[in-house]
């Protein structure tokens, strides 16, 4: 479609992890695993927690959405990128592109915002649990969890939004293996600089508030802890902890990749995959292998399952 003395853009290319046709197999079958992995491990958390009654605190409840946010979220790049990685022309269509961008965006923001909730659901247990069942009622969780959703779509929306109405007439090859709001804003035939700021301040100020607010809490159950150390408080600890782990894993990344002017770096291709495969790949492993509950009740649902 002409515009002006330009053609519009109407796919991008996408230059993947690496050009050496050894290690695209290599990393096809690394990344096979890995989302192998993640849609086994999730789906093994929903079902244990939606079979086993003795999982119904609201901490198994926002794990289990966590776990579909992370089979939401790797299944937005990872297909795409083990089609990429057996394929010679690695193209995607504008509008399969932004589409992309705003599925990983909603996804993405509504885990931040979800690994959030589960801080203040790990804090009001631990510092507040004679007000605990009050506080974190299920009709408050599902209620948390919503404003999770929302506050993603309302993100990705914007993000999708100010992207769409940049002219791409130029340039078309993308240094990532998918479609991500920096590399493909820098495509635009026209100053970006408000809207790298303006987008920059969306993403990156989520990711830092996000994050800040989760070290915040963890501060303060680590002071309630240390004042009162029980038995229990030790078993909260142990949450905590693998809470810590995730929010480091995918916040750090984040942060580093949103929170900065536009200006790429070769590494940034790399650091994508901590948060979109690593992240999800785990959790599971994380909150499975460090809770005891979680693991006996997997354990019995196996041996429900080899009776049939």
């Amino acid at each position: 479609m002409a515009r002006g003395n330009f053609s519009r853009v109407t796919e991008f290319i996408l230059l993947g992890l690496s050009d050496t046709r050894e290690l695209q197999v290599l990393f096809f079958a690394l990344f096979f695993l890995a989302y192998t992995m993640v849609l086994l491990g999730n789906l093994l958390i929903i079902v244990t927690v939606r079979t086993n009654p003795k999982l119904s605190s609201p901490m198994y409840f926002l794990l289990c959405n966590l776990s579909f946010i992370d089979i939401c979220c790797i299944s937005v790049t990872c297909p795409r990128m083990l089609v990429d990685l057996l394929s010679q022309r690695k193209a995607i269509a504008f509008e399969a592109c932004i589409a992309q961008l705003f599925f990983l965006h909603f996804a993405g923001a509504s885990e931040m915002f979800l690994l959030t909730v589960m801080a203040y659901d790990r804090y009001t247990a631990i510092c507040k649990p004679l007000h605990y069942t009050t506080i974190m009622s299920r009709r408050v969780c599902w209620v948390l969890v919503s404003a999770c959703w929302a506050g993603g779509f309302l993100h990705s929306i914007v993000q999708t939004l100010l992207t769409i109405q940049l002219p791409f007439c130029g340039p078309n090859t993308i240094n990532n293996f998918f479609c991500d709001v920096p590399p493909v804003i820098r495509l635009a035939c026209t100053d970006i600089c408000v809207t790298e700021w303006l987008m920059a301040s969306n993403s990156g100020l989520i990711s830092l508030v996000c994050f800040l607010v989760l070290v915040t809490s963890y501060t303060f159950i680590l002071v309630t802890i240390r004042v009162r150390f029980t038995e229990e408080h030790w078993k909260a600890l142990s949450t905590c902890a693998s809470h810590v782990m995730v929010v480091t894993i995918f916040f750090v990344p984040c942060i580093f990749i949103y929170l900065r002017p536009f200006s790429t770096f070769p590494s940034d291709k790399h650091i994508c995959v901590i948060y979109t495969v690593l992240s999800p790949m785990l959790n599971p492993l994380i909150y499975t292998l460090r809770n005891h509950e979680v693991k006996v009740s997997m354990w019995k649902l196996w041996k429900r399952c080899r009776v049939f």
